[in-house]
């Protein structure tokens, strides 16, 4: 890297104490949730089922931050600030486990080890049935992947678990266990409120649909780990919903950076950023639902898996 773009130090962007605007805005959260499933429902069943998504949606946005270390310094208790599992059907320390596993730069996109990849070994692709590559094919597209990219997730997610479990991986069981308490109660406080069972489950879903657009194309293939990496310099209302997530390059390379200080890092290091994801980049979001919307931006086989080991 150059000496005209070395990157300042992060150091100052790092949380010093209790992050309150941080803790604000989790329990806000949850307020909103509340206010949303006893006080929207008698006005607009429609409406509902927005403000629960673009709630679940800002839960999950909000987890990432806890399971990175905010807004405090202690774990448990960031994780019992998330205990609520508002999107309903991802357990908070699977999330947590296979997140981390995916921050491991040197395995992005890779097939096997990366768990947040929906790229395929090209050996498996080649052996699979046509109604399945059509399925993934679709999933490839930013429309299919926010329709089915939830189901077909959660189905490819919750069979991998099963099979650890079996195992005897006693993490992922005690982590869905706890996860059923705590979707449980959720449940139970819906049951309790005007909003019904379906518009609860279908606002989850919708989160995690939303939650699809971000995660799109934060990965591409690429012979180097930095270059895998987006940036989009979005700040409108999805990139608040995803806590500045968008600048995705600068989560990666400063993960203990807390989701506020993410812009001004990226603004006074811009071409440092830019050099080392060579220049993978984005203007805002509407770019990206202009050219992918029914488009495929990358193969579902690993291009460059042929050229591995």
């Amino acid at each position: 890297m150059s000496e005209l773009h070395r990157p300042k130090p992060a150091a100052a962007a790092l949380p010093r104490g209790t992050e309150w605007g941080t803790l604000g805005l989790i329990v806000a959260c949850y307020g909103f949730w509340a206010l949303v499933l006893w006080g929207l429902p008698q006005v607009n069943l429609g409406l509902t089922v927005i403000c629960l998504g673009l709630l679940s949606a800002l839960h999950s946005s909000l987890s990432h931050e806890a399971l990175h270390g905010h807004p405090f310094r202690n774990r448990a208790l960031n994780e019992a600030l998330m205990f609520l599992p508002l999107t309903l059907f991802i357990p908070y320390g699977r999330f947590r486990d296979t997140h981390l596993a995916h921050h491991q730069d040197e395995q992005l996109t890779d097939p096997y080890d990366d768990p947040e990849t929906n790229f395929q070994d090209p050996a498996v692709w080649a052996q699979m049935c046509g109604s399945r590559r059509l399925l993934l094919r679709v999933n490839n597209t930013l429309l299919g992947r926010i329709i089915l990219g939830p189901l077909m997730g959660q189905l490819c997610f919750m069979a991998g678990d099963w099979r650890l479990a079996r195992g005897g991986d006693r993490g992922v069981v005690r982590d869905w266990l706890l996860h059923g308490i705590g979707a449980g109660l959720v449940v139970w406080l819906a049951l309790l409120s005007p909003t019904p069972l379906w518009a609860l489950v279908l606002g989850a879903y919708m989160g995690l649909a939303l939650l699809k657009i971000r995660t799109f194309l934060e990965h591409r293939a690429h012979e180097d780990c930095q270059g895998r990496t987006v940036v989009i310099e979005d700040r409108g209302p999805l990139a608040w919903l995803f806590l500045n997530n968008n600048l995705h390059i600068v989560h990666h390379q400063h993960p203990g950076v807390p989701w506020h200080a993410l812009p001004r890092l990226y603004r006074e290091n811009r071409p440092a950023f830019l050099e080392a994801n060579q220049g993978y980049r984005y203007r805002h979001y509407g770019q990206i639902f202009w050219r992918y919307l029914l488009r495929s931006k990358d193969p579902v086989p690993h291009p460059l898996w042929s050229s591995k080991d």
